[in-house]
């Protein structure tokens, strides 16, 4: 994707990044790191609403972004398995779900029981993120491009014109 989403904080108060993309974070194939890097641009900016003091409506609306585009990718990625036929496609979607109902309780707890975002929530969905790229995803590429899912394409992601 070529675009993140909207921010929802001045572009002039950007701190120092929370997480960093990198080539280590790359599953190899284009359109699922191009939706990777919009969730590590959220991690990001919800670090810098943190950092910078923008208050508890900043960053729920930072979560609420990260949670819905959390909802969609795993969406995106679990048609992508199960139309191409990933062996461990069941194990996946399960994983998902456990990931994504953590992030939503995150989420709850945020918006029902008055509780803030720290630094340790933080670093929570740095290392889920992190982990599941690099131990879960990674796992079916292989299986993917040999099922001729292309690893790169000369046009704009197709999701990104959902996405804004």
């Amino acid at each position: 994707m070529n675009a993140a989403p909207e921010a929802v904080l001045p572009q002039q108060s950007q701190s120092k990044p929370l997480m960093q993309w990198s080539e280590r974070l790359s599953v190899g194939i284009q359109e699922i790191d191009e939706q990777h890097k919009v969730l590590v641009d959220l991690i990001n900016q919800l670090h810098d609403a943190i950092v910078h003091h923008h208050g508890a409506e900043a960053c729920g609306q930072i979560m609420d972004q990260l949670c819905e585009y959390t909802k969609i990718h795993f969406a995106v990625e679990e048609s992508i398995l199960r139309i191409l036929g990933y062996p461990e496609y069941d194990d996946h979607k399960a994983h998902h779900e456990m990931l994504l109902k953590q992030v939503q309780d995150l989420r709850y707890k945020m918006n029902h029981e008055n509780h803030s975002i720290s630094f340790e929530l933080l670093h929570f969905l740095k290392k889920w993120l992190t982990i599941h790229i690099l131990e879960e995803d990674s796992a079916y590429v292989e299986h993917l491009l040999s099922c001729g899912a292309q690893a790169t394409f000369n046009k704009k992601s197709w999701f990104s014109q959902f996405w804004k």
